[in-house]
């Protein structure tokens, strides 16, 4: 079912890569294997599992010494590179096998003491597990099929069925230092085997080379997977189109109107609807399986421990009956965090009560965070959840860890530590559609919204350069090909904007062009294609996006790029400030209807920016015509500067920031008197 990819060309060219350091080239094959194994996502995916390697490098002192080379916290292995293995002196983490117990903040710190580079990331916290293995190469992975057996009620009796001794089998402990000294026995009691299962958790495998202990992972997966007769690869991240995309943002503000009162905002939702996510809803056990738990301890940190479960018949009831589960919920995820946390051995702090994953009929699985980074990953683990519930309940049962077992990970010290660290970026859960979005000025405000931390849906029609703007962003955002002007266009990016993200915070407005020429000389098609594309456009995204926003509940903002020739008119430039002015109007008569639903409608007056409208043709056109030099005609305001397309950008995210302004055109020019507004 896995492919083994290992390559041997590609490994020595990783190796050549690095310094002539035996151990540099052994960590940058590390690497190369490291990757393979996170790009598979029957194997692992977000952060989850790790890897390690043993070298030798000189002390201070010019002794060869031991190092361990291990995944360090927050770097996810198929994308991790050198400085995501942290160095530490192997020699003093062996030296904590002798010890009977070990608190997790105290591993933390003995770990972070002994690292080669202060600097480095934590390494990961199963690095004593690594450590305390003899093994070149370690890796640990939560594939697909292991998920299944390890949770199966008889998974040992299986595990020897298919392996006999070649595995040892580890019962559930947490993830620390009790985890590495029992794993460690397990393996004492027979060095032989080739790697071990970890009931409730995952797999390890191990071997002297990099290749040997890849290729292990790659055939034990394989091998669970034949008994299993799983013959097809999971299907993750598989999204098709979405009947009740409306329910998408109806669910988004339900969720912020029942947390109100905590500030928790409304998530980014990321659905999953492939054949096998909704065959898993015809069901008879669906409510069973959804209270069972995850498949896998580090899943409850990005999942909680259940889904948000909505119903056709919930579905049918509508926003208020959607409150009411989402009540519900949360009623019932207090009261399993005030069970378990009384009988907590130190005193634990709440974590926000919203789900973060949810069961839809009809709509497929939902991730929920706080980005769309966050959504997705949820809504991965999720899904493999799905597969993992349905297929090990039929092979003999899907029992995961116990509600004890969970909390202790949801609520683990090492986690609790980082609640109220780093503030959120200020437009984080924010959806923003971007028109022009390939553009000068489109991309530029893209770009600046998602530094702010908004997910971005860009909508321009060229698919090559949306290709090269999302490139620029992250896979983590959206793009859509469309000429804006053609009928039911914005309908259309609005809706994908919906089945990728779940609604719509913000719209940029800002496709459009420039045509210069006299109006005794414009023929009647090209003064309505200039309004089609300058005016109606707008009108036409400005209003769908108003809809979806008021179907949230919780305002939104729409933004125009309006241009100075809405004020100030140039000759030769009236099929262009036309429509213009008539798309400020629109502005202001948006802000006059929408104010009572907190939507806020801003635009923006920009001048003389070098984009798609001011090509260097044009520009050149203009300066001549004024006798100027194309610098001076650029810089022809009052700062004696030329406003970039940057400049433009960051007037959009200051509007949009400004929760107490509508009805504003603000200028940026670098001051002109002759197009104040007045």
């Amino acid at each position: 079912m896995i492919k083994n990819r290992f390559s041997e060309i590609e490994a020595k060219k990783w190796r050549a890569s690095a310094s002539t350091d035996a151990a540099d080239q052994e960590l940058a094959e590390r690497v190369y294997t490291s990757r393979l194994i996170g790009s598979d996502r029957d194997l692992l995916m977000h952060g989850g599992g790790n890897t390690s390697v043993k070298v030798q490098r000189e002390n201070l002192f010019g002794e060869q010494k031991n190092v361990l080379h291990v995944k360090g916290s927050g770097w996810d292995l198929d994308t991790i590179q050198a400085a995501g293995l942290p160095g530490v002196w192997l020699d003093a983490l062996r030296e904590l096998q002798q010890l009977d117990a070990l608190s997790d903040e105290d591993m933390v710190n003995f770990q972070r003491a002994n690292l080669l580079d202060c600097g480095s990331p934590n390494p990961s916290v199963e690095t004593l597990l690594h450590a305390f293995l003899p093994h070149r190469y370690v890796d640990h992975t939560h594939a697909t099929p292991f998920l299944i057996l390890a949770n199966l009620p008889n998974a040992e009796a299986i595990c020897q069925e298919i392996f006999g001794n070649r595995l040892g089998i580890v019962p559930y402990i947490m993830p620390g230092f009790n985890l590495a000294k029992k794993a460690a026995e397990i393996f004492d009691l027979n060095p032989k085997v080739e790697g071990l299962l970890l009931l409730n958790h995952g797999h390890f495998a191990f071997g002297n080379t990099a290749e040997a202990s890849y290729n292990l992972i790659i055939s034990h997966t394989n091998e669970v997977a034949d008994y299993l007769k799983m013959t097809k690869p999971t299907s993750i991240g598989v999204r098709q189109k979405i009947e009740k995309r409306n329910i998408l943002p109806v669910l988004r503000g339900a969720i912020a109107e029942v947390h109100k009162e905590i500030g928790i905002k409304m998530p980014i939702l990321n659905v999953r609807n492939c054949a096998d996510v909704m065959s898993f809803f015809e069901r008879s056990d669906v409510e069973a399986l959804a209270k069972r738990g995850m498949a896998s301890p580090d899943h409850v940190l990005r999942t909680k421990g259940q889904p948000l479960i909505l119903t056709k018949q919930d579905l049918k009831g509508g926003k208020e009956h959607i409150i009411g589960k989402i009540k519900r919920f949360e009623s019932d995820y207090r009261d399993y965090f005030d069970r378990q946390a009384r009988n907590a051995s130190e005193s634990k702090k709440l974590i926000s009560p919203d789900p973060k994953h949810a069961w839809i009929e009809g709509v497929g699985v939902v991730g929920l965070g706080s980005s769309s980074a966050a959504a997705s990953a949820a809504a991965d683990l999720a899904e493999q959840n799905l597969r993992v519930r349905s297929i090990g309940e039929d092979a003999g049962g899907f029992y995961p860890l116990g509600e004890k077992d969970m909390f202790d990970c949801e609520y683990w010290s090492l986690e609790q530590a980082k609640l109220g660290k780093g503030a959120s970026l200020p437009l984080q859960g924010k959806i923003a559609l971007v028109t022009g979005g390939a553009g000068a000025i489109g991309l530029a405000t893209a770009q600046a919204l998602a530094a702010k931390g908004a997910s971005i849906m860009l909508v321009d029609q060229s698919r090559a350069d949306l290709e090269k703007a999302i490139g620029s962003l992250g896979h983590w955002h959206g793009f859509y090909e469309t000429n804006v002007t053609k009928e039911r266009s914005a309908k259309k990016a609005i809706n994908l904007c919906i089945e990728q993200f779940g609604g719509i915070d913000i719209l940029i407005s800002n496709a459009g062009s420039a045509q210069d020429g006299g109006l005794l000389d414009l023929d009647d098609g090209a003064l309505r294609a200039a309004f089609e594309l300058n005016f109606f456009a707008h009108y036409k995204f400005a209003t769908e996006a108003a809809r979806v926003m008021n179907i949230q509940g919780h305002g939104g903002q729409i933004l125009f790029n309006i241009s100075k020739q809405a004020v100030n008119p140039g000759k030769n430039m009236g099929a262009y400030g036309m429509p213009k002015a008539t798309t400020m109007f629109l502005m202001r008569q948006l802000a006059l209807e929408l104010g009572s639903d907190g939507i806020r409608v801003n635009g923006i007056n920009a001048d003389r920016i070098r984009s798609g409208l001011l090509t260097d043709s044009f520009i050149k056109n203009r300066s001549t015509a004024r006798g100027v030099s194309e610098d001076v005609y650029m810089s022809g305001n009052l700062l004696q500067k030329e406003v970039e397309a940057s400049h433009v950008a960051d007037a959009f995210v200051a509007l949009a920031l400004m929760s107490r302004t509508t009805g504003h055109v603000l200028t940026v020019d670098g001051g002109n008197t002759a197009a104040e507004l007045r």
